[in-house]
């Protein structure tokens, strides 16, 4: 079956949110989001393409990008490829990083464009990493809040400070407002999967090791581990931590698999 059409925005401005492949981690240290930084910038000045905004989690990326000539599917293959080729080299990791397809939702108007800018600044709040939005270090919050940037020249801030004042002070002191405000913002999916319950997840990986004591899978062959390992990860709902708490192996040998 032919794959639907991505929306063309009127504006050009999409939301788009990039994944992990089987919800696996793409940024295990700060090398790993700093190169990702460095291969946005660089990938959105030769696209033409503006970035308005971004977030980086473990395990998927929120941006919000102004498109250029190229169009965003372009934009966003060049990303995916070129971070994807260095990933693989740093961590010997062979295959795909992130799921085949990234998905995006059109900004079509002013209304919303703050709105979802405020939804990917408040991500790391919901999921209660951080308190206030400008508290998370990867994001581009405390670059709208006059914080320097590495790389430089990142975010393009003047388009959405705009709709706050014309006086960048102004402005700013008006977005943090707007972003502390509570809310209940929906925007693009954000796939937040459900987790087993603890006896639950128990009980899968037993299925799965049809009935052995699950301390086996520390003692059987690699390729064995490895193939009972792969068919877990594929679980709906079934977090590679909590693999790695009922098990005993760590989350690299895991993810590895």
């Amino acid at each position: 079956m032919p794959r639907k059409a991505r929306q063309k925005s009127k504006t050009g401005i999409y939301h788009i949110i990039m994944r992990g492949i089987n919800r696996q981690d793409i940024f295990h240290d700060d090398e790993d989001r700093i190169r990702f930084l460095e291969t946005l910038c660089r990938v959105s000045v030769e696209s033409n393409a503006e970035v308005l905004g971004y977030c980086l989690m473990s395990n998927h990326v929120h941006l919000l990008i102004k498109e250029g000539g190229s169009g965003i599917s372009h934009v966003m293959k060049r990303l995916g490829t070129s971070y994807a080729y260095w990933y693989n080299w740093k961590h010997e990791h062979t295959g795909h990083v992130f799921q085949d397809r990234f998905k995006s939702e059109c900004v079509e108007n002013d209304t919303y464009l703050i709105t979802v800018i405020r939804y990917i600044h408040r991500n790391p709040v919901k999921a209660k990493l951080v308190l206030k939005p400008d508290d998370y270090y990867w994001s581009s919050c405390r670059i709208y809040y006059g914080v320097g940037e590495n790389p430089p020249g990142l975010t393009q801030t003047q388009l959405i400070l705009g709709l706050f004042d014309e006086q960048k002070e102004k402005a700013v002191e008006r977005m943090r407002f707007f972003e502390a405000e509570d809310n209940d913002d929906q925007c693009l999916d954000d796939f937040r999967q459900k987790r087993l319950s603890r006896e639950t997840a128990r009980q899968a990986i037993t299925e799965k090791l049809n009935g052995r004591p699950i301390g086996v899978l520390q003692q059987i062959p690699p390729d064995e581990r490895k193939t009972i390992l792969k068919q877990l990860k594929q679980i709906e709902g079934l977090s590679l931590r909590q693999i790695s708490r009922i098990t005993g192996l760590t989350v690299h040998t895991i993810y590895k698999a």
